[in-house]
């Protein structure tokens, strides 16, 4: 059973940059396809960006796509994702999340979680 711990979110202006960690333990971290999902108030939960365990490969949904980074170090068994160009619209809760299957976009095929961090982005 992996436990993930997402770390870096906060308070930000548009156009500034943040930088999410997610720090797993209790699995093998290389073995977990590792995605970025995100909610805010009142909507469901997003798909924003994944890397699968069997490659280098990134994913990001349309809307973070050129702003927003994936990327893991397996070696740490840590998940980072580097947001740029911040806008409002992005203010959601952040959350990590391991699976073990390869679709890389879909909330349900994840089954480890972690607890989230806010990310608040003022106009």
């Amino acid at each position: 059973q992996v436990q993930l711990v997402e770390s870096g979110g906060g308070l930000v202006q548009a156009g500034d940059s943040l930088r999410l960690s997610c720090a797993a333990s209790g699995g093998t971290f290389s073995s977990y396809t590792m995605g970025w999902f995100r909610q805010a108030p009142g909507k469901e939960r997003e798909f924003v960006a994944a890397m699968p365990y069997i490659d280098d490969t990134t994913y990001y949904s349309s809307s973070v796509k050129g702003r927003f980074t994936i990327s893991r170090d397996n070696a740490k068994n840590t998940v980072y994702l580097q947001m740029n160009t911040l806008k409002p619209e992005d203010t959601a809760i952040y959350y990590c999340a391991a699976s073990s299957a390869m679709i890389i976009n879909k909330a349900v095929m994840y089954k480890h979680w972690g607890q989230g961090t806010q990310v608040t982005v003022s106009s």
